[in-house]
């Protein structure tokens, strides 16, 4: 399984990005996805995360409508639309698909978010 970012950047405060991460392999659209983040000096956390029917989301109270994950199983792909982007969101994100014998990572895509 291979999971490959893009989308990362710099940003001002209030703008906006979309992330997006390209999964090969078959497991994508039987397994839920997530985004998580890791700011410098703070521990991995998740951002967002959604079933694998695409039916049910959770957000991290911090990013709650503001940032929306979504997922396309024909393109196998899923993405991360950030808006109101604020500093505090600065942070290397990473894709995960989330499978019960453990997670399968990305290789993070740096956001910056100037105030």
């Amino acid at each position: 399984v291979r999971l490959v970012e893009s989308g990362g950047g710099l940003v001002q405060a209030g703008g906006s990005l979309r992330l997006s991460c390209a999964a090969s392999g078959s497991i994508f659209r039987s397994n839920a996805i997530g985004w998580y983040r890791q700011a410098p000096g703070k521990q991995r956390g998740l951002v967002a995360s959604i079933t694998a029917g695409g039916g049910s989301t959770n957000y991290a109270d911090s990013v709650k409508g503001r940032l929306t994950i979504s997922r396309d199983g024909a393109k196998n792909t899923m993405y991360l639309k950030m808006n109101r982007l604020k500093p505090e969101d600065t942070a290397v994100y990473y894709c995960s698909i989330l499978t019960g014998q453990g997670p399968y990572w990305g290789q993070g895509t740096q956001v910056t978010v100037s105030s």
